[in-house]
């Protein structure tokens, strides 16, 4: 007859606390706190005393000879706010800030004591205020008037043209966030590159909604962005699957850190020095030289140019998107392709080496690493 065993005795909380708390758990809650504090001084470091720093400006004059000297004047300025060239005449002036490259343009009448001051507030209604503030203070130390003039203002459902750039940063959280559960719900990892390439097209199709469903909420639905939906839809749908190949991609390298390092690129460094409440002639020097190359300040100035500027600009920040895509992709594969995958083993299943050893001869002990 087999003697009842009796239960174990209750383990005590310092045995409790040991087992619940794993050093892989405590480095984690580490990183954590490292990646809140990098959220905190990048944050802050990019937004408490914005100062404009050579904002691009176009001057013309009838007499191309007086452009220059007021822009050589401009230029003189202490702290160097301004960057202003001459130009030949005032369709030169407006067409360079359709074309955005300038983000402003003062027309001097010589006959008269009032400038024109061109504008664009859909590129940023901050970095036009900037303009007008210097612009009118150095205009009225030499006993003149400036008249703005709004050459691509932005929409009435578009506060000081914030709406490009919180459409920009919904798609890149949309696109962390599918990557991510794409990845956990069977693994960090994937095991080999069948499984990676499927995580890409499931991406792929999301993003194409994403991007779709976004544009109709910003413009139709909510009046917020106006002009056309193709546009802002290819736009979108790059975006998402750019920053969700980059987030498969860092999962590949590092699993389930990659999250960790995907936030720290796109949240951290990309949303605060994406030109959107300050564009990158107010950022400090470190946040308006990353802005460019990082998804968020890509996509918020493509979203500007598609919106107010007939796509002018553009082609530079979508390359730069494209480029993203393209290199977390082929991360994403060629990781998943050299490290392979066993017979037998649940793809991306994130099991250690012993547990699915153990497993498939019955003699492991088919219990995942903490």
């Amino acid at each position: 007859m087999t003697q009842p065993t009796s239960p174990p005795p209750p383990a005590g909380f310092l045995a409790e606390f040991k087992d619940a708390v794993t050093t892989r758990a405590a480095l984690l809650v580490l990183g954590v706190l490292v990646l809140q504090l990098a959220f905190i001084t990048s944050y802050i470091g990019a937004f408490h005393h914005p100062e404009p720093s050579e904002i691009p400006l176009a001057v013309a004059a009838p007499a191309r000879l007086v452009a220059e000297r007021s822009a050589q004047q401009l230029r003189t300025l202490p702290g160097k706010p301004l960057d202003p060239h001459a130009v030949e005449d005032e369709a030169t002036a407006l067409a360079q800030v359709e074309n955005r490259d300038v983000d402003g343009a003062l027309v001097i009448d010589p006959g008269g004591t009032t400038d024109r001051l061109l504008i664009a507030s859909g590129a940023g209604a901050s970095l036009s205020q900037a303009l007008e503030q210097v612009v009118g203070l150095t205009e009225k130390a030499r006993g003149r008037n400036v008249r703005v003039v709004d050459v691509a203002p932005a929409a009435a459902g578009d506060a000081r043209g914030l709406s490009s750039f919180y459409l920009v940063i919904g798609w890149c959280v949309g696109g962390y966030l599918c990557a991510a559960i794409l990845a956990i719900s069977a693994g960090a990892r994937p095991a080999n590159s069948h499984r990676a390439v499927i995580r890409l097209g499931a991406l792929l199709l999301y993003a194409i909604a994403a991007g779709l469903l976004g544009t109709v909420i910003a413009g139709p639905v909510l009046d917020a962005l106006p002009g056309g939906i193709t546009a802002l839809w290819g736009l979108g749908t790059l975006v998402v699957f750019a920053v969700g190949a980059i987030t498969l991609a860092f999962q590949e390298l590092a699993g389930v850190v990659g999250i960790g390092l995907a936030i720290l690129l796109v949240v951290v460094l990309g949303n605060p020095s994406a030109g959107g409440a300050y564009p990158y002639p107010l950022l400090p020097p470190f946040w308006s030289a990353i802005g460019p190359a990082l998804p968020p300040g890509a996509g918020t100035y493509a979203a500007r140019s598609f919106t107010y500027f007939q796509g002018n600009g553009a082609a530079g920040p979508m390359l730069v998107l494209a480029a993203w895509a393209v290199l977390g992709a082929a991360v994403t594969v060629a990781l998943a392709f050299f490290r392979g995958g066993r017979p037998g083993v649940a793809v991306g299943s994130g099991l250690p080496d012993d547990a699915t050893a153990g497993a498939g001869t019955g003699t492991g002990t088919g219990r995942a690493d903490r």
